[in-house]
């Protein structure tokens, strides 16, 4: 293949050898000339090229800007300007203003019914004026853009090959508290053996190996209780969220996420499918499954699983495809059963409860259930009321009545009822705060009392009764 230099042909060097001077010019004086020339030339051009690129952008501004002038002038200036380093640059708000200024200088001399269409006509005249400028400069940049191009330069030179070695990446980190399962070891040992005449006494003699020490069930408990469980890293979070059955979308994922095929990745999404199934976050829990799944397959295929397995199943292998679905159905099955058992053994648990047991053994604890509130006409008749006052009786008694109206009505029941195993189950299905605050409540308003054993008579008639009853 013909190789072309024609590239080169646009070099422009400052010490040619054809160079011709005057006879009286010595030849190095004449190359240096030459080669300020040369730069002088160039530095004018990037000049040139700069300024006409800066006008064109600066036209381009400022020719839409006319044809929207009337809105454009009812709101503030725009401090816009164009990007250049000269000092004092004027923003293009002031350039138009600038403008319409000459044009009113041409149409204020004219009568008042000439002026308007004076102004447009202006206006007109200086859009058209901009377009044709800017085309002129397009020309000339486009003119010293070639011109630059024919000459080759230190600017042109860039770098054309180069050779780089990028190591591999490492390797991602397994997924927190994963076990890692560790390949342990086997060594050979040669032992020799002595043939002896009575093996029974030799044996005998012989101190027994000392057996290694054997792990209690309660230590091996202690520390199934004390290990933590793998956790989702925030990739795993995002791969366990995406669609059932969809091996394409997981194949791309795990591309483009190699912190995905990790140790301990499965059982991290295992375990999300356990809490999220005990949260009733059931299509959740099943896409964890799925994806955990996945990897356990990949895993198990050997080191090209990934490809192999999705290689299969986007393919359509039927029977990949059943096999795989019928691990999922029943794996989530399980999963479900174990989420349900273990939220029937945590209600199980015995929670802490309040239960009124007397002190003494010989004691009872009784409710005096009030039948309603206090009658209109209340009287107090008997021994013992002389020093009570009506209203007083009539206050505590509409309280206790109260109190006893604001239990729940399961409560009002087991207090008519009577019988202290009725009120502390109901007790026991209250919270603590709320049990408390009832008991309070009933021995605030009365409604319980403490009662002593055996049988009181205070005719003093009855001392030989009490002692047979309490004899039997």
């Amino acid at each position: 293949m013909p190789l072309n230099y024609s590239k080169w042909d646009q070099l422009e060097l400052s010490d040619d050898s054809d160079i011709e001077g005057h006879p009286n010019v010595d030849k190095r004086s004449l190359i240096r000339w030459k080669q300020r020339d040369i730069h002088e030339k160039r530095e004018t051009r990037k000049l040139k090229i700069s300024a006409l690129r800066a006008e064109i952008a600066c036209n381009g501004v400022l020719s839409p800007r006319l044809h929207n002038l009337v809105e454009k002038l009812q709101t503030q200036p725009s401090p816009e300007a164009p990007p250049t380093n000269a000092k004092d640059q004027p923003t293009y708000d002031a350039m138009m203003l600038s403008l319409l200024l000459q044009v009113w200088d041409g149409a204020k001399s004219l009568p008042a019914d000439e002026r308007e269409a004076a102004v447009l006509s202006g206006l007109d005249k200086h859009v058209k004026q901009l377009a044709d400028h800017t085309k002129n400069l397009e020309k000339d940049l486009v003119d010293e853009e070639n011109e630059q191009k024919k000459h080759i330069t230190s600017e042109d030179i860039h770098e054309g090959f180069e050779s780089k070695y990028t190591p591999a990446p490492p390797p991602p980190p397994p997924v927190k508290n994963a076990k890692i399962d560790v390949p342990t070891q086997t060594t050979t040992t040669k032992t020799t053996e002595f043939e002896v005449l009575n093996p029974a006494a030799s044996s005998s003699k012989a101190s027994p190996p000392s057996a290694a020490p054997k792990s209690s069930p309660d230590f091996d408990e202690e520390d199934e209780i004390e290990e933590e469980l793998p956790e989702l890293t925030p990739s795993l979070e995002r791969f366990s969220r995406l669609s059932l059955w969809e091996y394409a979308q997981s194949f791309s994922f795990i591309q483009e996420n190699r912190d995905v095929v990790v140790p301990g990745a499965s059982d991290a999404l295992l375990v999300a499918a356990f809490r999220a199934e005990s949260k009733s976050r059931f299509e959740y829990a099943k896409q964890c499954v799925h994806q955990s799944l996945l990897l356990q397959y990949c895993e198990k295929l050997g080191k090209d699983g990934v490809r192999l397995f999705f290689q299969k199943m986007i393919t359509g292998d039927q029977r990949a495809v059943s096999v795989f679905v019928n691990d999922v159905e029943g794996t989530y099955s399980h999963l479900k059963t174990r989420a349900k058992a273990a939220a029937t053994e945590t209600s199980d648990v015995q929670k802490e409860q309040i239960q009124l047991v007397p002190e003494n053994p010989s004691a009872t604890i009784s409710f005096n259930v009030p039948d309603g509130p206090p009658p209109e006409d209340l009287r107090l008749e008997g021994p013992g009321t002389e020093g009570l006052e009506v209203e007083q009786v009539r206050e505590a008694l509409q309280m206790r009545w109260d109190v006893f109206e604001s239990f729940p009505e399961d409560l009002k029941v087991a207090l008519k009822v009577g019988t202290l195993d009725e009120v502390n189950k109901v007790l026991g299905d209250m919270d603590v705060s709320v049990a408390e605050d009832v008991v309070e409540k009933l021995d605030v308003a009365g409604i319980m009392s403490f009662v002593s054993g055996g049988v009181r008579d205070e005719t003093g008639n009855g001392d030989e009764e009490e002692d047979n009853e309490n004899a039997e």
